[in-house]
């Protein structure tokens, strides 16, 4: 029809609304399993009609449905009674009151949140304010309150959309020892509504893949990459997850550096990678003292002048530069239900479209994108403001950024910039530059260990990135198909063929990692496909390993007629091997071609 925007009818025929006259209807639940018996004689009614509620809320209503709700209206302005009276079900309780998501955290934050969380962040994107709220949940308590989720979109304290918590796990983010722990509230309800409809579909269960969200979704992953909680707190679980592991993983981590040493392609894949000596971070988040936060804070300080004379430095090539402030509030301050705080940027010079500043444990950190149309030399002038319900109590800074030329990153200590490595090998092989990668941390993962690790009986490797370029490999060692190879090659020394097993898997992820290209579709991400692909090669593994190593040739007779001088010179392994079994007929009826 033409209409671009949401529209809404109504059942009124010559514009009146149906009615009927009572002083009352049957419509309030009775004792169980009574659906609709009490005399209901004001409020509203409304009946669902072959309501698609899913198999998996099937269950008793104050449970999977009651939590599946509260997903769906976190801050709902009422509460509402949910009554389960379906005939055959069975419950201590058959009635519950649902406060919504932000209710429930806040009374549970003690036991399943972790310390510190939620931080709160005010985020600006194409002009459009948006207040964002970081929950990070304790191990294994996310499952209380959600599912696959992992960023929500909220207007009017209910759900429009959501991102899977494969979000987290994008090089972007890299928090993917976290993935399952945190959710993301983003709460939308400031943005215009030509804006939201282009962010919305009309069916509240995901988002449309606009150019909004599009830069909505780069603001997050910058947000939530660089925050110093999360950082953190991935780095602990990991040390947790691995750190007794690693000595065990050390003569395998040794074996495999002498297979990539040997094979001339595996080395040129590793030339630039470093064995790191420790893999965690120095810093502990133990160590950090415990930040007690004030509900008002007394100070809100910019770090530093940046006058007028003494600006920012920001190079038109970066776009974005960040400035820092310190304050005493309490790291929910700006997206909290009750009294929250306020942050504003303007300037007088130039609109400013995307910022956000992120507050954790006493730092507040702005980082801004450099309006449109600026050149280099520009000077802008910015104004920032922090207020609440106090009237008496606002923190104003001015600072100014100056616009310089573009930022020429060098390597190495001599101020010269490296040449990138040549995508053309000295034999003219057009082939893919190979990057340098560090070697990875190989974890053995046993039956035990499954549900810990998201593995059944077929899994075989799962990777999580723990660095820039380190990643942990989890091998699962207790695979069907590794075990029925194991038992049934009685001949074979079982940890041999664990060791193919192991160092199949790792060499093909390796190479599925240094070709990968980021899609920004959550399933294509490296992870997932990692996991998936050698789910799907297990069975295949060591079999061919064992047939390709057992590949003879047969017996060649070479005369010296046959053979040029090169071949004599060339030092080929292969035609050595040839040339062993023309000359020793007797000893040799075939030679084994080890080198596959």
């Amino acid at each position: 029809m033409g209409i671009r925007s949401s529209t809404y009818k109504y059942l009124a025929p010559n514009n009146r609304i149906l009615r009927f006259y009572a002083d009352s209807i049957p419509a309030l639940p009775g004792k169980y399993p009574q659906s609709y018996v009490e005399p209901l004689e004001s409020g509203t009614v409304i009946k669902l009609f072959d309501y698609q509620i899913g198999p998996s809320l099937r269950t008793v209503a104050p449970l999977d449905l009651y939590n599946s709700l509260s997903l769906l209206l976190p801050e709902i302005a009422l509460p509402i009674r949910i009554f389960e009276r379906r005939p055959g079900y069975r419950a201590h309780t058959y009635d519950s009151v649902l406060s919504g998501l932000a209710v429930r955290l806040e009374e549970d934050k003690r036991d399943n949140v972790e310390p510190g969380f939620p931080s709160s962040t005010r985020l600006s994107v194409m002009g459009q304010s948006m207040n964002i709220s970081v929950f990070a949940f304790k191990e294994g308590a996310d499952e209380k309150y959600k599912k696959d989720e992992g960023i929500i979109f909220t207007v009017n304290g209910q759900t429009q959309g959501a991102l899977s918590k494969a979000f987290f796990t994008r090089n972007r983010v890299s928090l993917g020892y976290l993935s399952n722990s945190i959710l993301v509230i983003v709460d939308c309800t400031n943005i215009e509504g030509r804006q939201r409809e282009d962010l919305f579909m009309n069916s509240r269960d995901r988002l449309r893949g606009s150019e909004f969200e599009n830069a909505i979704e780069r603001e997050l992953e910058d947000l939530l990459k660089r925050h110093e909680g999360l950082r953190q707190l991935n780095e602990r679980r990991r040390r947790e997850k691995i750190e007794g592991k690693l000595q065990d993983s050390k003569p395998l981590k040794e074996l495999l550096n002498d297979i990539l040493k040997k094979s001339p392609t595996l080395s040129r894949l590793f030339i630039e990678g470093k064995q790191l000596q420790n893999p965690f971070k120095s810093a502990l988040v133990a160590s950090d003292p415990v930040f007690e936060g004030k509900r008002f804070p007394t100070y809100f300080t910019l770090v530093g002048k940046f006058s007028e004379d003494s600006p920012k430095r920001c190079p038109i090539d970066n776009s974005t530069f960040r400035v820092k402030y310190t304050t005493d509030a309490e790291n929910d301050y700006f997206t909290r239900t009750n009294d929250s705080g306020h942050f504003e940027l303007t300037s007088p010079d130039l609109p400013i479209a995307n910022y956000s500043i992120n507050l954790w444990n006493g730092t507040a950190n702005l980082s801004v994108e450099l309006p449109e149309g600026v050149e280099v030399g520009d000077l802008i002038e910015f104004n920032s403001k922090v207020f609440d319900i106090r009237e008496t109590e606002t923190f104003e800074s001015k600072f100014f950024v100056v616009v310089t030329e573009e930022e020429r990153k060098s390597k190495g200590g001599n101020g010269k910039g490296q040449k990138p490595p040549s995508r053309t090998n000295k034999s003219g092989d057009d082939s893919k530059g190979l990057q340098g990668l560090n070697l990875p941390n190989i974890i053995q993962v046993h039956e035990s260990e499954w549900e810990t690790y998201g593995f059944d009986r077929f899994d075989a490797l799962t990777i999580q990135k723990a660095d820039e370029d380190q990643y942990d490999f989890y091998v699962n060692v207790d695979n069907w198909h590794l075990k029925t190879e194991q038992k049934g090659k009685t001949k074979s020394d079982p940890r041999i063929l664990e060791a193919r097993y192991e160092y199949g898997l790792v060499i093909l992820a390796l190479a599925m990692i240094n070709d990968y290209k980021e899609d920004e579709q959550e399933e294509l991400s490296i992870e997932n496909m990692v996991k998936r692909v050698s789910r799907a090669v297990s069975p295949f593994l060591l079999p061919m390993i064992e047939e390709l190593g057992s590949l003879e040739l047969n017996y060649v007779s070479l005369n010296r007629s046959d053979r040029t001088p090169s071949d004599e010179e060339s030092g080929n392994p292969i035609s050595d091997n040839l040339r062993n079994a023309s000359r020793k007929p007797e000893a040799h009826q075939s030679t084994l071609w080890r080198n596959l």
